[in-house]
């Protein structure tokens, strides 16, 4: 009798088993995507560069703007604003301009806390 109600029970386990329907989804990443995923990487690298360097740090520190917020609001940039903020330190001269590109992450930063985004500049 057990084995009965052993093939019994594995009949119903298989039955359910294929009338519950595993579906599994596939798809073909665009090259669309894979591309602006890269670009956003390399953009999002030379802005972290840019803002690593010692004038922006102490910059930032001068505004009262701590640097792991702004790095965090860096992050939080769309693709076009982020890739806007690296075409522009790509196009600065080396040390030439740097206080023009601070000046523009602070300007992100200004408008951010102005439509009430964040709250960089509790501080001052």
């Amino acid at each position: 009798m057990s084995i009965n109600l052993r093939s019994m029970l594995l009949g119903w386990l298989a039955a359910s088993f294929m009338l519950m329907g595993f579906s599994a989804q596939a798809g073909m990443i665009g090259t669309e995507s894979l591309v602006a995923e890269q670009s956003r990487e390399v953009n999002l690298a030379t802005v972290d560069a840019f803002m690593a360097g010692e004038q922006v740090q102490s910059q930032l520190e001068a505004w009262g703007v701590e640097s792991d917020l702004a790095a965090d609001r860096v992050a939080n940039l769309s693709d076009a604003e982020l890739q806007q903020l690296a075409m522009n330190i790509e196009s600065q001269p080396a040390g030439g301009d740097a206080i023009a590109v601070i000046g523009i992450i602070f300007l992100v930063l200004l408008i951010l806390e102005l439509v009430g985004v964040t709250n960089v500049f509790t501080a001052i």
